[in-house]
């Protein structure tokens, strides 16, 4: 073994993990790569051709590079355990009249359990991921995750269920560089292709980000169950039909197929009566949210009411706020008003750059 230690790095195919690989194999330590393939395209009933992290080309250019560079690579067939987990979440969380975060769920149940398992069976110490964040230890004995240098690519959000035992033994390489930069690396590594890889944003289990139609499929008798229900205005009045609650969320407002004559927004679900409540873009607006599930990463608890920028989506900018703990919940005071709290989705809160910890909206 390297003095530097054994690493078991998640390569996915794409640039950022492959160049994550090479890094830490060129600082010297002893490199594992472990593709793991969660999904497939005929599982959804899909007839296009399967690209992203799950694809059989993303596989062979994973180990293509292991190879290139001297170090070995395995592939990890996780289909069941993602689909017990991350995609029976997510339907039910629609069913349940929400909007589920899968990428969060993968990380926190599956790709670190799965890494960290096949990590000891490997005898490695550590395991390290393409993630643009950054990772340290306190003083007070705590991991503590930070937002990664290039702003654009930040992903410390998607992170925030990472228990303090599995981060301890985690490794972010890309931390403190930008996309441009990992991309340039690649191009000087002699991996044209790699380094004008393009990206998928998608979902990767939900074919042409069409989640409707992922439904349907998972769910052959989704349209018997539940069948069309009313719009409302938030005093009540009916003002059409939509398709089925589940194919609609907090904050929509493309594709509701009715007209109003001003923009119109989803601002509430009602799975019980199958209602889709419709409002104007000022209804979408809280000044309170709360938060279940909730995992700390910078402290054990928040004893007292402390001042955090809390996201509500990843791309969000963030709101000042005040966070207090509740019964092993969290209340977010809000101290301006945000737009579109949609139950389901994760509530990450910061301080600074550094990683309070998130949870679940309510």
């Amino acid at each position: 073994m390297s003095k530097r230690g054994r690493v078991l790095v998640a390569m996915s195919g794409g640039v950022d993990s492959s160049v994550a690989a090479v890094m830490l194999h060129e600082q010297g330590y002893e490199v594992i790569g472990l593709t793991m393939k969660t999904w497939d395209y005929a599982s959804s009933g899909s007839s296009s051709k399967e690209t992203g992290c799950c694809s059989l080309d993303s596989i062979n250019d994973a180990r293509a590079l292991a190879v290139s560079f001297g170090f070995p690579h395995y592939i990890l067939d996780i289909r069941g355990e993602f689909g017990d987990s991350v995609i029976d979440n997510f339907v039910d969380e629609y069913l349940a009249g929400r909007t589920p975060n899968p990428c969060v769920l993968c990380n926190t149940h599956i790709k670190w359990e799965a890494l960290l398992k096949r990590a000891n069976k490997l005898d490695c110490e550590f395991i390290a991921t393409g993630h643009y964040a950054n990772i340290r230890l306190q003083d007070n004995g705590r991991y503590v995750i930070s937002k990664g240098r290039d702003t654009h690519k930040d992903q410390s959000y998607v992170l925030w269920g990472v228990s303090q035992e599995n981060l301890a033994r985690t490794q972010f390489p890309l931390g403190s560089y930008t996309k441009a930069e990992i991309r340039q690396m690649a191009a000087e590594m002699g991996q044209l292709e790699l380094a004008s890889k393009s990206e998928s944003y998608e979902i990767c289990f939900v074919p042409d980000n069409d989640y409707r139609s992922f439904l349907r499929h998972r769910v052959e008798d989704i349209d018997d169950r539940i069948g069309p229900g009313n719009f409302v205005l938030t005093d009540g009045t009916i003002v059409g039909q939509h398709q089925g609650y589940p194919y609609y969320t907090v904050g929509q407002r493309k594709g509701l197929g009715i007209a109003l004559g001003r923009p119109i927004f989803v601002t509430g679900i009602l799975p019980e009566s199958n209602t889709v409540v419709l409002g104007d873009e000022h209804e979408l607006q809280r000044r309170e949210a709360y938060v279940k599930n909730v995992n700390l990463v910078k402290y054990a608890s928040i004893e007292q009411p402390m001042e955090a920028v809390t996201k509500i989506r990843y791309k969000d900018a963030g709101m000042t706020s005040t966070i207090v703990q509740q019964d092993g919940n969290v209340k977010v005071d809000f101290h301006h008003a945000v737009k579109g709290i949609a139950p389901g989705q994760s509530a990450v809160f910061y301080e600074g750059d550094d990683l309070l910890g998130g949870g679940f909206l309510m």
